[in-house]
């Protein structure tokens, strides 16, 4: 065979085997995607749905249009909430017409903004190993708090709520789902100060709360568990 020649077959047999990888590579991406939109379809058919649990059922408020629920773990966060919450009423009012009972709201109380759930008796009995584990002081005295700062009026911009106090908007509707696992841990730190039994405490603040308040097993369950019932959420620290 001449030299051209074998230039030429080996150019013959090098296109022929380009040719085939190109065949092979095509058929296996095809199957590639066809078995990935079989998997899609698969799962797409089977339609994931959360399980429901009776323990959540409070979430569910049948007049409700709409549902939001606000995500707070410090005493700053609290206050944004009860501001915002305001404002979400007001402007489903002004802007949409809407009634009060068109609304199912929900603050979660959860970490450090935990004990605004406890009412005037619980702050005025505990005040300061609550004020000390939340990180919260009475802006006017700079003092451990002996009453619900969120559930009193006067204190305008001094704290983020502006003057929307709790039981404004619990007038309105609003519920409030409170940690039950940062409870217990309240309620371990007021023991080892007061020499009390934790359970003792534990119970004291869970039959202290303030009205519309309900004890979940953990604020992030709550959060969880609210959205996959409809809740939009929102977080404010």
């Amino acid at each position: 065979m001449t030299g051209e020649s074998s230039r030429r077959a080996r150019r013959s047999f090098l296109g022929r085997l380009a040719a085939g990888v190109t065949a092979v590579g095509g058929a296996f991406g095809a199957g590639s995607q066809s078995a990935g939109a079989q998997s899609l379809s698969v799962a797409s058919a089977r339609g994931w749905q959360p399980a429901r649990h009776a323990e959540d059922d409070w979430l569910d408020q049948v007049s409700a249009q709409h549902r939001l629920i606000f995500d707070t773990t410090t005493p700053d966060g609290i206050g944004l909430a009860l501001r915002f919450a305001d404002n979400y009423f007001t402007a489903n009012q002004t802007g949409y017409r809407l009634a009060d009972s068109d609304l199912a709201v929900v603050i979660c109380l959860r970490h450090r903004s935990t004990p605004f759930a406890y009412g005037d008796a619980m702050w005025a009995k505990y005040g300061g190993p609550l004020s000390e584990r939340a990180g919260f002081t009475d802006p006017r005295t700079k003092q451990a708090p002996a009453f619900n700062a969120y559930q009193a009026a006067g204190y305008g911009s001094m704290l983020p709520n502006n003057g929307v106090i709790l039981d404004a908007l619990i007038k309105r509707g609003v519920k409030l789902a409170v940690c039950q696992m940062s409870t217990r841990g309240y309620a371990t730190i007021i023991a080892g100060k007061t020499g009390d039994k934790v359970n003792d405490v534990y119970k004291e603040l869970t039959e202290h709360l303030v009205p519309n308040a309900r004890m979940v097993p953990a604020g992030i369950v709550a959060v969880n568990r609210a959205q996959e019932r409809g809740y939009s959420f929102a977080s404010v620290g």
